[in-house]
């Protein structure tokens, strides 16, 4: 054993055996270099080891501080969604939520929204700064049908990272993930086909199937490894699904990430079956784990995975850029776009491909990892000091959204329709279901405004809480 692998195995027993605890600051590395006469470089890779197994994170100009490794308290169960295709409703709960704005003094834990304030930022407002004053006559033409050639050279680039290898050709850029997700549905399915969703799901995946005229095939889900694939064959043998639409990495609402053996089998299920799989990876860059989690894509041999990403969660919604690998589809996704929206702007295009092109997208992504790390495990202290002690939390493993199960007998819908007057919004459980379901359930985020606001937010939700449990 090697001596960085010997003083990473004492720091991993520490570690395990409580003598620090999340969020402790753990020696520096001079310390250790002196305590155990080793060298510097011996100890920044013993760091690094235990970086990569995620048992502890390095902060900028602090140190290395311990993560928590499991959550300290009870998760929520597997959903049990009913077991037949069922038409997608919600549609108004969703416009309402989406008509939302944001006012002065409201506490707001609904949205999906990055940090859109962070310094490393700056550079890609520049650059948007400069391309529409220097440059802004390359707005007007007609650009690309596909998108803008370097900005999809630069995606192929990043998708390395998740495992995947793709020429930029393979690539067509959309408005938005939303756009992505509903020109992919089209071009695999035929109205009144079944598409098989997670239980929990994003809304907009299922406002997708609806628009669409597709029903929904919910499959339970756990809140640690995703959607059951036993279930998920049991539906397979049954039901005539045509596409399994999915966010398996740090996923939206639960923030789980299927482990890769479980997209490997998905994968081979797909095969068996002969069915699509519409892959949203859209915030699988800011997950929590080194390396980054790989797609589905990754393990794909015959173009069946149609990859769909943006930098909505990563960078701003308000760019509108997002992207799909469609793999055999190519030609009917690139239809679909055309008659969806024909061309993207192209200045948001150039601007984010130079972004990626200088470091600045993987310096601002490798900041915003552990922000929202620290957000996660703010916001589940906040949730285990004032919700009820039988509440379950689920346990993110990127991204900044959670699941919270509340007590069966509180309503979240009222309790979120009682916080809004008072000024704090939460996006309640049944938007995230095809029927409605989970209305004891919620989703907040750990992405806006500080800590502090955070728990304020939370400590209100309480007495709301505590005062519905008590009729």
């Amino acid at each position: 054993m090697k001596l960085y692998e010997k003083l990473a195995a004492v720091l991993r027993e520490h570690i395990k055996q409580g003598l620090f605890q999340p969020g402790d600051k753990l020696p520096s590395v001079r310390q250790l270099s002196a305590q155990h006469e080793v060298s510097i470089s011996t100890v920044q890779e013993a760091y690094r080891q235990l970086e990569m197994e995620n048992l502890v994170e390095a902060r900028a100009k602090s140190g290395y501080f311990a993560t928590a490794q499991t959550p300290p308290y009870k998760l929520p169960q597997m959903s049990r969604p009913p077991q037949r295709p069922l038409d997608v409703s919600q549609w108004q709960e969703v416009l309402y939520l989406l008509l939302s704005t944001d006012t002065i003094g409201t506490i707001q834990l609904q949205h999906a929204m990055p940090i859109m304030d962070a310094p490393s930022l700056k550079p890609l407002l520049k650059k948007i700064t400069e391309l529409h004053k220097h440059q802004s006559a390359l707005s007007l033409p007609y650009g690309d049908i596909r998108g803008a050639l370097v900005l999809r050279e630069q995606i192929s680039r990043l998708a390395l990272e998740s495992g995947c290898h793709l020429h930029p050709d393979d690539i067509i850029i959309t408005s938005g993930c939303q756009e992505a997700l509903s020109v992919c549905l089209r071009a695999v399915t035929e109205p009144g086909d079944i598409v098989a969703i997670e239980s929990p799901s994003f809304y907009g995946s299922m406002q997708a199937i609806k628009g669409s005229n597709l029903k929904a095939m919910e499959i339970p889900t756990h809140p640690e490894t995703g959607l059951s694939l036993q279930a998920l064959e049991l539906a397979l043998d049954q039901w005539p699904i045509k596409a399994v639409l999915l966010t398996p990495t740090c996923n939206n609402p639960m923030g789980y990430t299927m482990p890769d053996a479980h997209k490997k089998r998905l994968y081979q299920l797909a095969q068996s079956y002969d069915i699509v799989i519409i892959e949203d990876d859209i915030y699988g860059d800011i997950s929590y784990q080194y390396p980054r989690p790989r797609s589905i894509k990754s393990f794909d041999e015959d173009g069946r995975v149609l990859l769909c990403s943006s930098f909505s969660k990563t960078l701003a919604p308000g760019l509108r850029v997002g992207w799909i690998a469609p793999g055999r589809y190519r030609d009917k996704v690139t239809h679909n776009k055309y008659v969806s929206s024909s061309m993207c702007p192209t200045l948001p295009q150039l601007a984010i491909a130079d972004f990626i092109k200088s470091g600045g997208y993987s310096r601002h992504v490798r900041r915003l990892r552990l922000e929202y790390k620290l957000g996660r495990d703010n916001l589940i202290c906040a949730l285990n000091k004032y919700f009820p002690a039988d509440t379950c939390i689920s346990f993110p493993t990127g991204g900044y959204l959670l699941w919270v199960e509340l007590p069966a007998q509180v309503d979240a819908v009222k309790v979120a329709q009682q916080s809004r007057e008072n000024g704090v919004n939460i996006a309640a459980g049944p938007i995230f279901s095809a029927t409605g379901k989970y209305r004891h359930c919620m989703r907040l985020n750990f992405s806006e405004q500080s800590a502090l606001i955070r728990e304020e937010g939370i400590r209100q939700l309480a007495s709301l809480i505590s005062t519905a449990r008590s009729l």
